[in-house]
């Protein structure tokens, strides 16, 4: 069993450089093999789900080389085959095989995908949409069977608005006989991302990044070679830290755009910061206002941020609310904070913390990946050691965290005990 040992107290100061998007690389992977030839997937971050989805890909047929951030996946000799149990278990983002798969072959076995447990993430938007495309599906002892002669464009309106089935709907339309088009879409760059591999092999889609997405399928997919944008949420996470350490960090390669909620809320709270065409500094100060966060779909406030930011209403003179409006059961570090000394509560999907605390190193646990953020975010401000378990969570997102921290100045050490 590994975990993470932090000693607080360090003003971190330097660069960083951002890598690839975690939440586009978990689904460009799969839409890679709509392709009829190669794919090349450049900027990939090194963490444990892009391993993951190697691994299945393989499994199915698809031969694939990986070295140095660069994927070439070859889906030429892929079938459909069954994947009822195993790392689909594990990886939530393997629900995208099933847009991938049905629009590839007309089929898929998937069971129910795994990941962060983070409350209710019910698929019902991703069925919905490939029934309207034509397939059946079905739910047979805890995984979804669906399968369909032809796919035919359609309208598709989701009820609620859904990274994960706008980008699923995508994949199933892409080789859908006609147009589709998905109202009340999502806006998050990963899916324009994801549109723009798409295009790249042939598909017409327009409208992404607003809330109609027109999809043109196309039976034939070509060859291309794809960049991942960098990571928003890794980005915002080292901004997070900078502002909480009393700190000063450039975050490189990065898209400010992408960021702004975020750096409103930075600069609400009092921390400076400054932008440029494709870095970010953060300089940190030593008390902070209080202020209300509530998460929205992007443009809002990114629910993946919210932990990492709770952490710097520790810091704040006053009371601070968070409100999560994404997913029900995403305050599970809170117990975690408070065991480090943090005078915070929740209520629903309310937390208010009452500061300023003075954080004390701790033994606490990761629940999820970014609660996994927030409790390093925690212990380098805290007095003393921190001691964080369950740390595969972290790994699945956060390319080397430990050197970039250490870069930056930070007493971080990764131990390997005996379970």
């Amino acid at each position: 069993m590994e975990k993470l040992m932090i000693r607080g107290g360090e003003h971190l100061s330097g660069r960083v450089t951002i890598s690839g998007a975690k939440n586009s690389a978990v689904a460009l992977i799969p839409a890679a093999i709509l392709s009829d030839e190669k794919v090349v997937i450049e900027n990939l971050p090194d963490i444990k789900d892009v391993y993951m989805l190697a691994e299945i890909l393989q499994y199915l047929g698809a031969e694939i080389e990986h070295h140095d951030g660069t994927m070439v996946i070859d889906p030429k000799n892929m079938e459909p085959k069954p994947m009822l149990n195993g790392r689909v278990k594990e990886l939530r983002a393997s629900y995208y095989l099933m847009g991938a798969l049905l629009g590839k072959f007309g089929e898929a076995q998937i069971g129910l995908p795994g990941g962060c447990n983070l409350g209710s993430r019910p698929i019902d938007q991703h069925v919905k949409g490939f029934k309207t495309l034509g397939a059946e599906v079905t739910n047979e002892s805890g995984a979804l069977h669906l399968k369909a002669k032809t796919l035919v464009g359609n309208r598709i309106y989701l009820d609620t608005i859904s990274v994960g089935a706008t980008i699923n709907i995508m994949l199933a339309a892409a080789r859908a006989k006609g147009q589709t088009i998905i109202e009340n879409a999502a806006k998050e760059p990963e899916i324009v991302d994801v549109a723009t591999l798409l295009n790249s092999m042939g598909v017409k889609i327009t409208g992404v990044g607003t809330d109609i997405i027109k999809i043109q399928g196309t039976d034939r997919l070509k060859e291309c070679r794809h960049s991942i944008i960098p990571d928003r949420i890794e980005a915002g996470t080292y901004m997070i830290i900078a502002a909480a350490t009393d700190g000063d960090v450039t975050v490189d390669n990065v898209i400010p755009k992408h960021l702004e909620s975020l750096t409103a809320k930075l600069r609400e709270l009092g921390a400076i910061v400054e932008e440029k065409e494709d870095s970010i500094r953060v300089l940190g100060q030593s008390f902070y206002k209080p202020v209300d966060v509530k998460t929205l779909p992007y443009p809002g406030f990114p629910t993946d941020l919210q932990q990492p930011f709770s952490v710097l209403m520790t810091k704040a003179k006053g009371t601070s609310v968070i409100t999560e409006t994404i997913f029900s059961s995403r305050f599970r570090h809170i117990d975690e904070l408070r065991r480090m000394g943090a005078t915070a509560k929740v209520e629903g999907r309310t937390a208010i913390f009452d500061g300023p605390t003075e954080l004390q190193g701790a033994t606490v646990k990761a629940t999820d990946l970014r609660a996994g953020a927030a409790l390093v975010t925690a212990a380098l401000i805290a007095d003393g050691i921190t001691e964080i378990r369950d740390i595969h969570h972290i790994d699945r997102g956060y390319e080397n965290l430990e050197e970039k921290l250490v870069s930056l100045g930070a007493k971080i050490w990764r131990v390997i005990e005996e379970e």
